[in-house]
């Protein structure tokens, strides 16, 4: 199987100026674990993960007055439609993290979180 496979095409896409509360809803409403923030001057992208929202609050930052850009990796690694499962599952694992961003020539095309794997390789275990 291939992330093409078990990816998302539904990406939640959000600004730099969304504060943590209004991603948090979004993400809450869309019930997804990641958004894609979208630099509109750079035309450059990065993640925004519950993890990162929950480690904000965690350390006692405000999540009406934070902003996604203050907590976005932007340094991602990023998937192609064409790789396996295994290569997303190995890179997720390498770099401790649970979301991959899918592009193709064009940017993102989805998301793939270690739920979409195991949603794929649950049914294709107990068919075998």
């Amino acid at each position: 199987m291939f992330v093409r496979d078990a990816m998302s095409t539904a990406i939640l896409t959000i600004g730099p100026a969304h504060t943590l509360r209004q991603a948090a809803r979004l993400m809450s409403a869309r019930r997804v674990g990641s958004a894609v923030v979208q630099d509109g001057d750079s035309g450059g992208f990065g993640i925004l993960t519950e993890r990162d929202i929950l480690d904000a609050i965690a350390i006692g930052r405000d999540p009406d007055l934070e902003t996604a850009d203050a907590h976005t990796t932007r340094d991602v690694v990023f998937a192609a439609p064409t790789w396996t499962l295994e290569e997303a599952a190995e890179t997720m694992t390498r770099g401790s993290f649970r979301h991959l961003v899918v592009l193709d020539d064009h940017g993102p095309v989805g998301i793939v979180s270690v739920r979409d794997i195991i949603r794929c390789w649950v049914p294709a275990r107990l068919a075998a």
